[in-house]
């Protein structure tokens, strides 16, 4: 492949896959609000507005058992367009059906057809890479899942929440990724048939990759819900407090280049260890950082970058060491516990801020802490 990634048809072929997963980010991020905000439209209680953010992670538990197998029979080209036009019609289906039962299995297939499109747009990058250039491919990437993140709720408070129209912007979008990768200049990778059809047996694979992923998930969700109310908690005006998120989130997608690039040029497990590290003594700064606004945004900016820069760099570590359907069982088994780790992450961390005015701080020093140990102990991807 390392003729393919310096040919302009390989430079072509990584920028419509990392464009697709930016698109991907987008109407994952879109559609995540929008429905919520329009089952509260139909006098759905909160109980039934979780119940059926729920089904999404029906859908992606049902997929990651189902993807190795299923790419390897229909091919990765035609599995992530499939998926791509399924979205785009599930996205229509919502407004288009208005029985909110019905809602509800269309969820789950949105989320089936987004772990499809999550796992294998990182498989395709990987295949597109080499070893040389992995990371900073990589930092792009999650760059540009962090910018679709970023802009789908943006682009639902220009267009409106009412009727028809921010659903066929997300399906149009979808569309927009499906014909990108249709062009055969991009080319796909061939994928063999998986040994095993369990992706739980892949967590033996790569133990590191799956811890950094349940950290991720969990501090980013925790950040998501307690960050601004923690900064009120501390004297912060709220319309100040709700900028902090977005402080750390442009770290995120801007420090990935840099730290790709490091990546390519260091052993990548210690770069690892030491943005982990960086992570955790960050976020115990955090405390006194919060009395100074400059200070504040200068922390969060680059502490947002080092902490997704560790998933960037497990992302380029797993694609060195495995391939074909043996990655993307990884990938699947990642899905999973990014969907843990979104669980327990809120979890932990309002037990942890019910105990102390700083716990939301103290949470997150402790679980990057903890990953670092693991890095430093375990020697897996």
């Amino acid at each position: 492949m390392t003729t393919t990634n310096a040919s302009p048809h390989g430079l072509l072929a990584r920028a419509a896959v990392i464009v697709t997963a930016g698109i991907f980010g987008l109407t994952y991020s879109l559609s995540a609000a929008l429905i919520a905000l329009d089952l509260a439209e139909l006098q759905a209680g909160e109980g039934l507005i979780g119940a059926n953010a729920a089904m999404h992670a029906v859908g992606v538990l049902a997929m990651a058992f189902l993807l190795p197998r299923l790419t390897a029979a229909a091919g990765l080209r035609r599995t992530v367009i499939s998926s791509l036009l399924a979205a785009a019609v599930l996205m229509v289906g919502f407004p288009a059906l208005p029985y909110v039962w019905l809602w509800f299995p269309l969820r789950v297939l949105l989320g089936a057809a987004s772990e499809s499109l999550f796992v294998l747009s990182e498989t395709w990058l990987n295949a597109l890479s080499s070893d040389q250039t992995r990371a900073r491919t990589m930092g792009l990437y999650t760059a540009a899942l962090s910018v679709g993140f970023a802009l789908g709720p943006l682009i639902l408070s220009w267009v409106g929440s009412n009727g028809f129209a921010p659903y066929l912007v997300g399906s149009a979008l979808a569309v927009l990724a499906a014909l990108l990768v249709l062009s055969p200049k991009i080319p796909a990778p061939v994928i063999d048939q998986p040994a095993h059809h369990n992706p739980l047996r892949s967590m033996r694979l790569a133990p590191l990759a799956l811890a950094a992923t349940t950290l991720n998930a969990a501090v980013e969700t925790a950040g998501l819900t307690f960050l601004t109310l923690y900064a009120i908690s501390l004297g912060w005006q709220e319309s100040q407090a709700t900028q902090l998120m977005s402080c750390m989130m442009f770290g995120a997608i801007v420090l990935q280049l840099p730290i790709g690039w490091l990546g390519d040029k260091m052993d990548r497990r210690r770069l690892v260890i030491i943005l982990a590290g960086l992570a955790a003594l960050g976020a115990l700064a955090w405390p006194h950082a919060l009395t100074n606004p400059w200070a504040t945004y200068t922390l969060l900016f680059i502490w947002g970058g080092a902490f997704v820069g560790i998933y960037t760099i497990m992302l380029s570590i797993v694609g060195d060491q495995y391939r074909g359907s043996k990655l993307i069982g990884i990938y699947a088994a990642m899905g999973l516990m990014w969907g843990g780790g979104a669980f327990i992450g809120p979890l932990m961390a309002g037990v942890a801020m019910h105990y102390n005015d700083h716990g939301l701080a103290y949470f997150v020093a402790a679980a990057c802490a903890l990953f670092t140990l693991m890095a430093l102990l375990i020697k897996k991807a």
